[in-house]
């Protein structure tokens, strides 16, 4: 299987999605992005995915601005190729994280404030579902976070219903690694944009990130053991 063929992640996001239920018929799918590569490949394959699918289902960009200075026309230049709608969440959340709060560690409350913008606005759209962008290698960077951190052998799921909101977030790159969605953006030249948060790739989970990479230069199928210890597991049970 060559991984840089586009039938072979578009083959797995379809057993993901279908496996999990991540998607159904006449959905509403709110998909956030970010101007990152993990977000823009989302947008594109599950663009290609709707083209596809058994049965039909909107979607919706939304990017939550955390109130940086930032350079939007990367974004409105993918979401007019995809035509996607694009939807603007403005927030203060920068205000309030590193002005008021000053927090010394931020990226959790920012994380929670940003996840509470984003739900917001998919229900102010109508939708009922949100699609993220986290792949394989976030699943096992959360893993290993929360097992030398707290002690627990957990990581997000495929599907997680919010009772709260009536939300359901999906994840539908999962089954993906990292690597396989950047080869994607930079075939399908997908406009990005720089995180302008000052604090990027300077926290735990990079540094996750670092262990996970050395951990495959001496163990090549790390990722795909991984996988597939996941899907036999009980952290990811079927719908």
């Amino acid at each position: 299987m060559r991984r840089s063929d586009g039938k072979w992640f578009l083959t797995r996001v379809k057993r993901t999605t279908y496996r999990y239920k991540l998607i159904g018929e006449g959905d509403n799918v709110a998909v956030g992005i970010s101007g990152g590569k993990d977000s823009a490949a989302l947008l594109y394959i599950l663009n290609l995915f709707r083209r596809h699918a058994p049965f039909h289902f909107n979607m919706q960009a939304v990017y939550v601005d955390l109130g940086w200075p930032a350079d939007l026309d990367p974004l409105k230049r993918l979401t007019e190729k995809l035509s996607i709608d694009l939807h603007v969440e403005e927030t203060v959340i920068a205000k309030v994280v590193f002005e008021r709060r000053k927090e010394k560690n931020p990226c959790a409350l920012c994380a929670n404030m940003r996840r509470g913008a984003l739900h917001q606005a998919a229900l102010k759209l109508g939708c009922n579902r949100v699609a993220l962008g986290h792949h394989l290698d976030d699943a096992i960077q959360t893993f290993m976070m929360n097992l030398i951190y707290t002690g627990h052998m957990n990581t997000f799921k495929p599907i997680t219903y919010l009772d709260r909101t009536d939300l359901y977030l999906v994840r539908p790159l999962i089954q993906l690694p990292e690597s396989i969605l950047g080869t994607l953006v930079e075939r399908e030249r997908l406009p990005l944009f720089k995180n302008p948060c000052p604090v990027s790739g300077k926290t735990k989970r990079k540094e996750m990130e670092k262990l996970i990479d050395e951990l495959s230069s001496r163990y090549p199928d790390l990722r795909e053991k991984f996988r597939s210890a996941l899907l036999a597991s009980p952290f990811w049970p079927d719908f």
